[in-house]
């Protein structure tokens, strides 16, 4: 069977050859197009030394001790804007779990698929897609998805940690089984992860959360006793029940979020806080059985999803969108019970950016607890007002006044009795956006200039109670019939 490879990749192994060296595609691309699946980037190995393949491509780059040169190509595709192409290789021993002490050019294509992770990776194929070198068994493998090591897995997990975690990777990306022997060296070394650099986890975890199956993948990390390495927090949910409103445990619930927001295809961020938005349950849980409460768990959950993403080193900005939304997912809405001043407000505090991920958080909750709706009445309403009151002033930013004309009308130098007149006028907005005119707002920046600190404090603690207007709507029974106090 001869199967299809893209013309830049071929012309570039074609170059090598005509040069008289060897050269094939090499790892993932190759289990990919085995697979009929579309390859991520397209690699290829050969006998050419790092400074013979920079002879032949001069439009190329080599900064790194694995001879691996990067070939720049003329493709719009940026699968293949830059093809890599390393010299054969094998590599001597990992003393630290995670890098090779040495690397040493290798002579033979087989000597380079020896040092590969898994079986379904260390298969090689030439230019024309006709012939594939397959020493370790990978086709069979593909054929009854099987996610097994080269060699000795306890060997191969010895020599670098994280291979554990990219089996993990592979078995949800793939829906792919990880063999007997792969599975059982996985939980006699999966303590080597403290070994591995957050980073490199993070990295890892994040392609699993990607994958369509990343419930299925978390799950698995459990059941190899990897995910105490990588996110502890999680295993705090196992086994701890919930009140009359949830089926599942903690920690399945949590799970099952997670799985709908994958099917749906949403961002990291919406997976990450679908993961989480429930992490601090098992913290602030109170009494057993069908009555317990779980008071301030979105406060405690938040806290938590900070310090666990800094863990991972996840970036500034991903870890606070996340956590943001983990703190705001128990928001309460009731058709008729909320004014469209109490939206703007809503929108106000939880910020316009968020708010359709804060949806679709709430939607992966909904389904985590076993409902068979993601997005009831209720919820649709909700939209609908979002969208209505949308355009309204929800801001300072978007006040028909801002900072430097207040300190003009009023007569102040910077201080922070200009952000409290500001934040009055967002108040006034808020009930109602006709307010937001120049005029008028120039002519209350007038009266508010000559407030006590003390009176526009009072003003603030005012728009805080307006402000608890949506989630607490009749506040008694709403905690009575959420069980959250």
């Amino acid at each position: 069977m001869k199967y299809v490879v893209p013309d830049i990749a071929k012309g570039i192994a074609i170059t090598l050859e005509k040069a008289g060296f060897e050269a094939y595609l090499v790892g993932g691309c190759v289990r990919d197009v085995l697979l009929g699946r579309e390859p991520k980037d397209w690699d290829i190995t050969t006998n050419a030394t790092p400074e013979e393949i920079q002879a032949l491509f001069p439009d190329s780059v080599y900064e790194n001790k694995f001879g691996t040169v990067g070939v720049k190509t003329e493709s719009e595709d940026p699968r293949l804007k830059i093809v890599e192409v390393t010299t054969y290789r094998i590599e001597g021993k990992y003393s630290d779990k995670r890098h090779p002490d040495e690397v040493r050019f290798a002579k033979t294509v087989e000597e380079d698929l020896s040092r590969r992770s898994f079986t379904i990776n260390a298969m090689a194929m030439d230019a024309e897609g006709k012939k594939i070198i397959d020493p370790y068994g990978g086709q069979e493998d593909l054929r009854v998805k099987v996610i097994r090591t080269v060699g000795n897995p306890v060997a191969r997990f010895d020599e670098d940690a994280l291979r554990m975690m990219r089996a993990v990777r592979f078995a949800t990306e793939l829906d792919f089984q990880i063999d007997y022997a792969t599975r059982r060296a996985i939980e006699e070394k999966a303590g080597l992860l403290e070994a591995i650099a957050e980073e490199r986890l993070r990295d890892e975890f994040v392609k699993i959360i990607m994958a369509d199956r990343a419930a299925d993948g978390i799950v698995l990390l459990e059941q190899l006793d990897m995910l105490r390495y990588v996110c502890a927090e999680l295993r705090e949910g196992l086994g701890v029940g919930q009140n009359l409103h949830h089926i599942y445990t903690v920690f399945e619930h949590n799970v099952r979020a997670l799985g709908y927001s994958a099917k749906q295809g949403y961002s990291l961020a919406v997976r990450l806080a679908s993961l989480f938005h429930d992490v601090g349950k098992p913290r602030s849980k109170k009494g057993e059985g069908l009555h317990s409460t779980f008071y301030n768990h979105d406060s405690i959950g938040a806290r938590m999803c900070v310090g666990l993403m800094d863990k991972l080193r996840f970036s500034k900005e991903l870890t606070e969108q996340v956590a943001h939304l983990v703190r705001y997912h128990l928001f309460y809405y009731n058709v008729g019970e909320v004014s469209e001043a109490g939206v703007r407000r809503f929108i106000a505090r939880v910020g316009e950016d968020s708010i359709d991920d804060l949806l679709k958080v709430r939607e992966a909750d909904r389904i985590g607890s076993g409902v068979p709706k993601a997005v009831p009445y209720k919820l649709r309403h909700l939209q609908f007002m979002i969208d209505k009151v949308r355009r309204d002033p929800v801001s300072a930013k978007m006040l028909k006044v801002d900072g430097s004309e207040v300190m003009r009308i009023a007569g102040l130098a910077p201080s922070p009795k200009v952000g409290q007149i500001l934040a009055a006028l967002l108040d006034e907005v808020l009930d109602d956006p006709k307010k937001n005119d120049k005029e008028y707002l120039e002519e209350r920046v007038k009266e508010l200039a000559l407030y006590s600190e003390k009176q526009l404090e009072e003003l603030k603690e005012k728009s805080k109670k307006k402000t608890e207007e949506f989630e607490a709507g009749i506040e008694g029974e709403m905690k009575k019939r959420h069980y959250v106090k």
